[in-house]
């Protein structure tokens, strides 16, 4: 085995070079050349292989089934996106905004698995002073926690060696830098090998290794998005500004579903689990108001109960505002343009505004039929009803088409206590629900007449 050099690769179409380049000389993209690590290896080369044959090629039906038994790291929200707890073995990218509390749930996840199993907390952008006066802050038990402040990959991978822990947690994956390469800590090639390096060993070692990457000011998840190709877990961070609540929502998962869903508090003790989430994004108006609609949306295996609020308002510009947060602005000028044909309402000369009530951004197509009401709600300046209740796609003929879970949805929104439901024809449930009077739609006109 020779000594590791340097060389640079394309990340757009993969050419290796001898030197840096600002342009590719293949596929012409710029800023795409990084330094990356190419092993000088001794012995033959693909075409003449001539050696033994490290592994077989067997048929699947012959693999035996070996079960793998998944840890649960004692945080129920954190346990639910994960698909039931940690798997040995894996490596979880855990992603958000600089300051969103990632460290803080980590730390308190070290804490809460500390009397279970062998754990170490390494981190690179704080003093192990710091981390005890904040785990002292969250009061936390400081028994059993073991930390480490180093940023050199080998360094790590010797700790790690010695210790040999079942859950690893690594803060930053920007901070480690790895010494076979000259760039500095935080750049594509460093975060790569880094990351490599420590994936290789935890597929070696079964354990399981959580990375904290920070979103950079493009956008992206630690930089290049080939991070995410290399883990078996994607956990995004989300938080509207200013807002106590914070959403935790796995993008990828190699052993669950995606899509999934935790919920936590942010307060004074660190963060704080949110069992029923639907309680927190209902307003509780003592009135019935104007614009205002309740519904029901899917985020993986939990029904969530979410406001939707809509103001139409005449408009002194010359091109209207057209504004949707937590939605897609896409949608907004469907439903506008399907209320104007089927409905007969014209808006082009009014403000239109919408928004989920708590910072939660929905992308299901279940949240048309709400916001088409919500739009005609307040445009009438007629409320939708006291304890109501509903959900489903609309079409561009105006056809209400039916959402999947939609009786699961509908018990959720029984158990809130609320007593009448608009929903499309298809979801309409076999048997009664107690206390749940359903209304079945098949076109827009039908729904607009439950509000007139």
């Amino acid at each position: 085995m020779g000594k590791n050099k340097s060389s640079y690769q394309c990340e757009h179409c993969g050419i290796r070079l001898s030197k840096w380049a600002g342009q590719c000389p293949e596929c012409q993209q710029w800023n795409c050349v990084v330094e990356t690590v190419a092993e000088a290896r001794q012995g033959a080369r693909f075409g003449g292989y001539a050696g033994q044959l490290s592994n077989e090629i067997r048929d699947l039906s012959a693999v035996g089934q070996s079960f793998v038994e998944r840890m649960a790291v004692g945080v129920g929200e954190l346990d639910r996106v994960l698909g039931g707890g940690i798997v040995p073995g894996s490596v979880i990218l855990l992603g958000g905004d600089p300051g969103i509390g990632k460290s803080t749930l980590l730390l308190q996840l070290v804490a809460a698995v500390a009397g279970q199993f062998s754990s170490l907390y390494i981190t690179g952008e704080e003093s192990l002073e710091q981390l005890g006066m904040r785990a002292r802050r969250l009061g936390l038990s400081l028994d059993g926690i073991r930390c480490l402040t180093e940023t050199s990959i080998e360094q790590i991978l010797g700790h790690a060696r010695k210790e040999k822990p079942r859950l690893m947690v690594v803060d930053s994956i920007q901070t480690v830098y790895t010494e076979a390469l000259a760039s500095v800590p935080g750049s594509i090639a460093q975060i790569r090998e880094s990351a490599a390096a420590l994936v290789r060993w935890a597929k070696e070692n079964q354990c399981c290794v959580i990375l904290v990457g920070h979103v950079t000011k493009e956008g992206v998840l630690a930089g290049p998005r080939v991070l995410e190709h290399m883990v078996d877990s994607v956990l995004y961070f989300e938080s509207d500004a200013g807002s106590r609540f914070r959403v935790i929502r796995a993008i990828k998962n190699r052993f669950g579903a995606i899509n999934e869903l935790g919920m936590f508090a942010m307060t004074g003790k660190g963060l704080k689990e949110v069992r029923n989430p639907s309680a927190i994004f209902l307003s509780g108006h003592k009135d019935p108001v104007s614009g205002s609609v309740i519904t029901v949306v899917r985020e993986g295996t939990r029904p969530i109960l979410l406001e939707v609020q809509a103001l139409v308002d005449l408009s002194t510009l010359n091109n209207p505002r057209r504004v949707a947060l937590g939605l897609e602005h896409n949608r907004l000028a469907m439903m506008l343009a399907v209320l104007h044909r089927q409905g007969g309402v014209a808006l082009a000369d009014h403000d239109v505004f919408i928004n989920v009530v708590g910072g939660m951004r929905v992308s299901e197509t279940g949240v048309d039929l709400p916001m088409l009401l919500a739009l005609y709600s307040s445009f009438r300046d007629r409320p939708s009803g006291e304890r109501m209740v509903c959900f489903g796609e609309v079409g561009l003929s105006g056809e209400i088409r039916p959402v999947h879970d939609g009786e699961q949805r509908l018990r959720e929104a029984a158990g809130h206590g609320f007593t009448r439901a608009l929903v499309p024809k298809a979801n309409a449930p076999r048997r009664p629900i107690e206390g749940l009077t359903v209304v079945p739609l098949e076109h827009v006109s039908e729904a607009l007449a439950q509000l007139d």
